[in-house]
């Protein structure tokens, strides 16, 4: 069993898996300083001097100035302002990815599609067999030399 583990960690697939993986969790940071630090304060500026993941409703009914009292006192709210944040984060995450994969697709290039064999039907037995064919390889009879 430790040898069949051993074969599938060594395989290439696996490997790449784990440094996407690894790739992505560091990118995924990335995305989220760059929404967090770069974008929403100047959105925020723009939309009144509003801090997103500040953002929140109170459902206790007690008075919370901040989300951090809030927290600190256990009440229950619903943060809306730091959802925002994250469907921002997934909007661009998924957008690299999208612009990523479009890269990849562009550089592997057009992968030509063979064109469909052509074929006919044997007149003695209805099988299918290439439009060359002399003789049919179900029945054996002979279909007469091909024209070219």
């Amino acid at each position: 069993m430790f040898k069949e583990f051993k074969q599938f960690i060594a395989r290439g697939n696996v490997v790449d898996i784990a440094v996407a993986f690894v790739m992505g969790a560091a990118f995924g940071g990335i995305v989220t300083s760059l929404v967090n630090d770069i974008l929403m304060p100047p959105l925020g500026l723009l939309l009144g001097k509003v801090n997103f993941s500040s953002l929140f409703i109170n459902l206790s009914g007690q008075g919370f100035s901040t989300l951090a009292e809030a927290k600190a006192a256990g009440a229950p709210t619903l943060n809306y302002g730091i959802f925002i944040n994250t469907v921002i984060n997934f909007v661009i995450v998924s957008f690299a990815l999208f612009l990523l994969v479009k890269q990849v697709n562009r550089m592997k290039g057009h992968q030509e599609v063979p064109a469909p064999a052509r074929t006919k039907e044997c007149p003695n037995c209805c099988s299918v067999i290439p439009e060359k064919a002399i003789r049919c390889p179900h029945c054996t009879s002979e279909l007469g030399a091909v024209v070219l």
